[in-house]
């Protein structure tokens, strides 16, 4: 396969690292991977892997203030940065692709980006495949939390406020032990106005999802620890799609295709977009 990356000027002409990987032949379609929270688009190397060889393109970018992009750790001062930053970059992959399927994949709040943007642009895309899709904030979140949250958000912007529990990526301790020792993964606290904004975000996609028709699919573990399992089912019976498919992996970790069972998960991602295609 072709590996090629670079940067590109994002929101506040900030410059915003992508990676894309080229089949060695002609492509028959593309996927755009939309990452989570404090990771970034190299830790898809599963996908990558798995799909190029089939013929896909896959392209992928590191959110603003992640990975290898310009701005402050895990901080925007509005959500719609990143679905901004999004569509320049479709535009970019459209440039290069102007007649192949784009479907997007995304994943975690990357799932939340990549619902949004499906508001605003799913006319432009072939379908979308959402894994552990951050569309739920947890019903252990207390509102005092999240009117402490709004106050600092709006006080001190830029503090930190909670971190992701990395045990709770993945069951497979050897994919865990990468994550940690990662050094584009954020493993600090998320900023008090990402916190305000993601669930602003939350909000929005659940008073609005019904407006989503295009293909979906969404997978999930069942098993997932940092991103309530019960907002895939949600997200399922609101949208409006006539092609929507839900799929449940029993004991399933967030990640997962990053769990000891990928394998599985992948290639119902393939059986689905190659009846697709």
């Amino acid at each position: 396969m072709e590996h090629r990356d670079g940067f590109f000027a994002g929101v506040r002409d900030s410059a915003i690292y992508y990676q894309c990987w080229q089949p060695e032949t002609e492509c028959k379609a593309v996927l755009l991977v939309v990452h989570g929270l404090a990771e970034h688009c190299g830790r898809y190397m599963n996908v990558v892997n798995h799909f190029v060889p089939l013929g896909y393109a896959v392209y992928g970018l590191d959110h603003i203030g992640h990975g290898k992009s310009e701005g402050t750790r895990v901080y925007v001062g509005r959500f719609a940065e990143y679905t901004d930053t999004l569509k320049l970059y479709f535009d970019l992959i459209r440039l290069e692709h102007p007649d192949k399927p784009v479907y997007l994949v995304g994943h975690s709040m990357g799932g939340l980006i990549g619902a949004l943007y499906l508001l605003e642009h799913q006319r432009e895309l072939a379908g979308a495949v959402l894994s552990g899709p951050l569309v739920k904030m947890s019903d252990d979140l207390s509102p005092v939390v999240v009117l402490m949250g709004k106050l600092l958000s709006t006080l001190t912007p830029k503090a930190g406020l909670m971190a992701l529990d990395a045990q709770g990526v993945s069951s497979d301790p050897a994919v865990v032990q990468a994550y940690v020792n990662d050094p584009l993964v954020y493993t600090g606290k998320m900023t008090a106005r990402l916190a305000a904004e993601l669930i602003k975000a939350v909000q929005r996609i659940q008073d609005e999802a019904a407006k989503i028709t295009l293909p979906l699919l969404i997978v999930q573990g069942s098993a997932d620890k940092l991103v309530d399992p019960a907002g895939a089912k949600l997200l399922y019976d609101t949208v409006s799609s006539a092609d929507k498919t839900l799929k449940i992996y029993e004991g399933f970790y967030h990640e997962v295709f990053n769990e000891p069972e990928r394998a599985q998960v992948l290639g119902d991602v393939e059986a689905w977009l190659e009846q697709r295609l």
